[in-house]
């Protein structure tokens, strides 16, 4: 780091994800993160109190960029709920795959830090199903869907498209049938929420 660039907690977490890429997460140190940046471990800890806050935080920022993808996916269209929730899960599958295939070692390491980090990640799916709600509910007001509860419709939405999101199920994402099985699932889910 050159002696003029401030220390940010922006600048440390991308250099956490390098070092965590290049060791894993079970060698990555703060040290190492220090050693990138060019300063001081203590310097780190003055924006992180101990590894684990750094962890956590890396966890939470790689996890909040695909909330900020299809937070802006919902608000820049004005397609009818059925297409706007289509979209919403295609987007939700394309950009896990994407981080599982495009960098497999990283998207490993985040499944270590996603066990350790539940809270953040229990934020992050609260996070996605409340989008998946603001669908529902825009699709109740517009006669489009049926739903008692929109919350509850939600939630099962996204628990009913599991295993095209949640990295457990990351290993078969790569066979020939998956983008097959993913319409057929997301068309059963439209037809039963259309009244």
């Amino acid at each position: 780091m050159a002696a003029t660039e401030t220390l940010t907690a922006e600048r440390i977490l991308e250099a956490t994800e390098e070092v965590l890429r290049r060791y894993g997460p079970a060698k990555a140190t703060v040290v190492d993160v220090a050693r990138v940046l060019g300063v001081s471990h203590g310097s780190v800890y003055r924006h992180f109190r101990t590894k684990a806050a750094l962890r956590e935080a890396v966890t939470e920022r790689w996890l909040s960029r695909a909330e900020v993808a299809l937070a802006e996916l919902i608000a820049a269209s004005d397609r009818p709920a059925a297409e706007k929730l289509r979209a919403w899960f295609s987007g939700l599958f394309e950009a896990k795959r994407h981080k599982a295939g495009d960098d497999p070692e990283l998207f490993a390491t985040y499944g270590v830090l996603i066990d350790e980090a539940s809270g953040v990640v229990d934020h992050h799916i609260e996070a996605l199903v409340d989008q998946v709600r603001a669908i529902v509910e825009e699709g109740v007001r517009d006669g489009e869907f049926t739903a008692a509860d929109p919350g509850a419709a939600a939630r099962a939405l996204f628990m009913a498209t599991a295993h095209f999101h949640d990295p457990a199920y990351a290993a078969e994402w790569r066979r020939p049938t998956i983008e097959a099985e993913f319409e057929a699932v997301v068309e059963l889910l439209l037809r039963g929420l259309r009244p």
